[in-house]
């Protein structure tokens, strides 16, 4: 509180929610001083004051505390001196006092414990009688809100034979629908302000009552309003009170639920029972310092009521300019592009009239679209607009973007088939520079006007369930069941969120760079679940504000089976990537049930067997790369890429051949370490203008390695099989990625089968499906260190797998899988040839194990988990199995297992190595390709 005629003897903070402590007579007193004052309607105009806040109350029990404190869906929403609430539908900065009284058994027992003494429940029902008594008495006009239209007609006649004197200004009986409804709750609230109401009673039911009075009191004129739940139902004698001694014994909750069992089972026996635990566990007594008058001002914002029409705020906005590149701007906007020529012109309009009064820098990643697009920009001189190199997916845009971003106090990320409407954008600060919130999101509608169901909750089992089994059948379901929070409520008033599609988002400039890049592997769907996640692991709070408003056309992905697969298996990824088993699997087998049940549908062809066949999910769309890389090529990124070939004549030009337009810029070292070469390798090498090629007699891989360590200079490294091709724009993500606190990275991959044997095939499907494959560093033929990362061994010893050598040496945390266009990595064409590298792939981690045992064994350095001979092979066969989903994926394991099982078996020792086997060993099978198709290296193709 912040008047001075509201005494308060102490104030305490139960599970988050501050409860004001006095007697019924000081409450009584408080609340009369405030009616004492003259309704809105009756004060007279001062442009320089908008007159004192009206005052809310409150008497909280269990049920408010786990609404409206720390850990309830509404919390904030009961203002006080520390946290004001704000209401702002009237185009002015505006607040409502919150005076919270104590009621509920368990509260009072609590603030007993704290203040050493008792203190008396303050229930609306007991406090309504004395209230009218003395409105009766000095003329107080009174209003009531809420009730059935039978219900109040009772009360009417109560109130008229019981007190003849009292002026009722008017009731109001709106339906659910009108409550829920912006423009129909701000007629309601015309309608009390025209009649002149002072002090208004509010019968709605909880929270409805008390989020209705936060967003719309002020606009009712009212002086007091009193969240009194019930009371017109007991005023009336519609509905009877529990006993005395039930409520004097704190068991009045066992009365009411014993008369309305339907009504009240879950609250009283599931949805409060947890606020027992938060008042113990998080209940103080606050200090004179922490309730302080006028210790907090309240939080100001410049908030106009949303357009009636679009049309209007066409001819009424101006237009003004974006912020250009150097200079601050407050507000940094980066939209992804993808084929958006229809949309583009009315997205840039509407940030022009946002940028008439805030300072709008608007950056547009474009993912190599080939309609008019970039032509369009283009006519916007202050628009900047980056080229991403090829689709590379929404993170990936994002990422783009925000690199060219600049300086500003928020990032808005916004879709580009969006239209800002007028002063959203504002809101949407208003809201981070309030301290209240980190990260927000407004409210979206479509083009007639409705809400769109935009906010969501954090996957979980039973949600995937409850969606799998209901659909939109039962859409205002408990949340344990839902994914999406269908309640209208929920888009009515601003309240903090698990997550909402990224259609739009804000995020405060400091807490975008503590969160960090955009996680690229979610190539479309699921990067904002997992951006949210980690922004609430970092403690940053992310709300919902329903006055800025978007309208977001929707069209800006597509739609087609393949899209939707991919939204399923992502949200797969998501929950695999954060939880351990079981809870994977179980979230898997909602996810097929919710796609068996509607398989059916033409819509989604295609999507049961994606979600069931790990093999198929590299096949969904993911990130290509341009045709035209001189895209990617300004400002690309310092580096090497280190190429150690032997007698690799066929394949170094192909290999040469993609990195050209590279070389070209100057910026990356190429260098060529031809190792024991008897063929043209060096002579092909060298004719490629800018490479460096360096000759030696040596024939091995990781002496080669070394040699080209010596002559690099730059850092990062990437170091290439050379035949392995890259494109432009994935050895610009690569080198992007090698930084703090990344020291090792590899791109994406996939293997190319064509023209496989059958045994081959079935063997990289059952290999597709091993989550092992996404993790590691090995398999793609190319892998980049940083110089911090390379120090961790310095010198690449002699071994024979030299990419597991290096994804053995950092944890998960410290290397990072790229999401770029994948690098194609042929498979051997037959089984000889494939059984061959097996045997070599086997026998470089065999020999990395004992030289770990060995150094063990001698000098007692070394964690004898890491030399398992069996841990490695033991989690591969568990994932085999757990990768097993029917007749095909049976066969397809049988064919790995048999197939990785024959270099164990095979008569050679491993002891003994022959002259022969220091050279390199490869698959020649699938060396033959036609020009213009990407190899990749067997050598770590096929780790087992």
């Amino acid at each position: 509180m912040t008047h001075a005629e509201t005494r308060v003897d102490a104030r305490i903070d139960l599970g988050g929610l501050v409860i004001d402590l006095m007697d019924e007579q000081a409450a009584v007193e408080s609340i009369l001083s405030r009616t004492a004052q003259p309704a809105a309607a009756d004060r007279p105009a001062d442009p320089g004051r908008a007159g004192d806040p009206p005052l809310a109350v409150v008497s909280a029990n269990l049920d408010h505390v786990v609404q409206f404190g720390h850990d309830g869906r509404w919390r904030r929403t009961l203002g006080d001196s520390l946290r004001p609430t704000l209401t702002d539908v009237r185009g002015e900065a505006a607040r409502v006092d919150w005076l919270t009284l104590l009621d509920g058994a368990p509260l009072v027992a609590q603030a007993q414990r704290l203040t050493g003494r008792p203190w008396p429940r303050l229930a609306g029902s007991d406090l309504i009688g004395p209230l009218l008594d003395a409105a009766e008495a000095e003329g107080v006009t009174v209003g009531f809100l809420g009730g059935s239209y039978l219900v109040q007609r009772l009360l009417s006649r109560q109130l008229v034979r019981t007190r003849p004197g009292l002026v009722i200004a008017g009731m109001w009986s709106p339906d659910r629908s009108e409550l829920a409804d912006e423009r129909a709750s701000l007629r309601l609230a015309a309608s009390i302000a025209d009649a002149g109401v002072q002090l208004l009673i509010v019968g709605l039911g909880k929270p409805r009552q008390e989020l209705w009075i936060s967003r719309y009191g002020p606009s009712t004129g009212a002086t007091v309003l009193l969240a009194f739940g019930a009371v017109v139902d007991f005023l009336a004698d519609a509905i009877q009170r529990a006993p005395r001694l039930a409520s004097e014994n704190g068991l009045e909750w066992a009365w009411r639920l014993a008369r309305e069992p339907r009504r009240l089972a879950r609250r009283y026996l599931l949805d409060d029972p947890p606020g027992l635990v938060q008042i113990r566990r998080h209940s103080r007594l606050l200090s004179p310092s922490d309730t302080a008058d006028g210790a907090r001002e309240p939080v100001t914002t410049a908030t106009a009521l949303v357009p009636q029409r679009r049309a209007e705020s066409h001819t009424t906005a101006s237009m003004g300019s974006f912020v250009s590149p150097g200079r601050r701007a407050e507000v940094a906007v980066v939209t992804v592009t993808y084929n958006s020529e229809s949309a583009i012109d009315q997205f840039v309009a509407s940030l022009r009239r946002e940028a008439s009064s805030i300072r709008l820098r608007l950056i547009v990643a474009d993912n190599d679209s080939t309609d008019r697009t970039v032509e369009r920009l283009r006519a916007h001189p202050d628009v900047v607009v980056v080229p991403t190199g090829g689709n590379l997916g929404y993170a990936a845009g994002i990422n783009t973007a925000n690199r060219a971003a600049g300086e500003s106090e928020a990032v808005l990320i916004l879709n580009p088939d969006l239209e800002v409407l007028p002063g959203s954008v504002a809101r949407l600060l208003a809201e981070i520079r309030s301290g209240e919130a980190n990260v927000v999101v407004p409210r979206l509608v479509d083009p007639d006007g409705e809400t769109q169901l935009s906010l969501r909750r954090e996957p979980s089992v039973t949600r995937a369930l409850g969606d799998a089994v209901f659909g939109s059948c039962w859409p205002q379901r408990p949340s344990a069941l839902a994914e999406i929070d269908a309640a209208p409520e929920s888009y009515q008033f601003g309240h903090e969120v698990d997550w909402a599609t990224g259609a739009a988002v804000m995020v405060a400039s400091e807490t975008a760079r503590r969160i960090g890049d955009w996680d690229e592997q979610f190539f479309l769907y699921s990067e904002e679940v997992d951006f949210f996640r980690r922004a609430r692991e970092l403690g940053a709070v992310a709300r919902y504000e329903p006055s800025a408003v978007m309208m977001h056309a929707g069209s800006g992905s597509g739609s087609s089976p393949q899209l939707t697969a991919l939204m399923a298996v992502n949200r797969l990824r998501y929950v695999a990537k954060y939880h351990p088993e079981p809870i994977p699997s179980l979230y898997r087998l909602a996810i097929t049930l919710h796609e068996t049940l509607r398989s059916h549908r033409p819509e989604r062809r295609g999507v049961l067997r994606a979600v069931c066949d790990e093999a198929r999910w590299d096949t969904l769309p993911g990130p290509t790369a341009t045709q035209y890389p001189a895209k990617v090529l300004t400002g690309f990124p310092r580096g090497a890429v280190i190429i150690p070939a032997h007698n690799e004549a066929a394949v170094i030009s192909r290999t040469l051949a993609a990195l050209d337009p590279v070389l070209r810029t100057g910026r990356v070292e190429v260098i060529v370490v031809c190792n024991g070469c008897t063929d043209a390798t060096a002579e092909l090498a060298a004719a490629v203008p800018g490479v460096q090629v360096i000759e030696s007699p040596v024939p091995s891989k990781t002496a080669a390695m070394n040699t080209g360590d010596d002559r690099a200079t730059q850092w990062p490294r990437v170091y290439l099989d050379a035949d392995t091709e890259i494109s432009p724009t994935a050895l610009r993500k690569l080198l992007e990625q090698l930084r703090d606190p990344v020291l090792a990275a590899r791109p994406s991959f996939r293997y190319d089968d064509t023209g496989a044997s059958l045994p081959v095939r079935a063997y990289y499907r059952a290999r597709r499906r091993l989550p092992s494959t996404t993790r590691a560093l090995w398999g793609a033929g190319v892998f980049g260190l940083t110089e911090a990362g390379h120090a961790r061994f310095g010198r690449f010893p002699e071994v024979t797998a030299d990419d597991y050598f290096v994804d053995q040496q950092f944890s998960a945390q410290e290397k990072a899988i790229v999401a770029t266009p994948p690098v194609l990595v042929r498979t051997p064409r037959n089984v000889s040839s494939l059984l061959q590298v097996l045997r070599r792939n086997h026998r470089g981690p065999a020999e990395q194990r004992e030289a770990q045992e060995a150094d063990v064994a001698v000098t007692g350095r070394g964690d004898s988990a890491s030399v398992s001979t069996t841990g490695t092979s033991r989690s591969t066969a568990w994932e085999l199995v757990r990768s097993v989903r029917g007749p095909v994926s049976i066969m397809d394991a049988l064919s790995y297992g048999s197939l990785a099982m024959a270099p164990r078996l095979h008569h050679r020792s491993r002891h003994l190595r022959t002259a022969a086997e220091t050279v390199w060993e490869r698959d020649e099978s699938s060396r033959g390709a036609q020009p213009g198709v990407a190899q990749g290296s067997q050598e770590s193709a096929a780790i087992s």
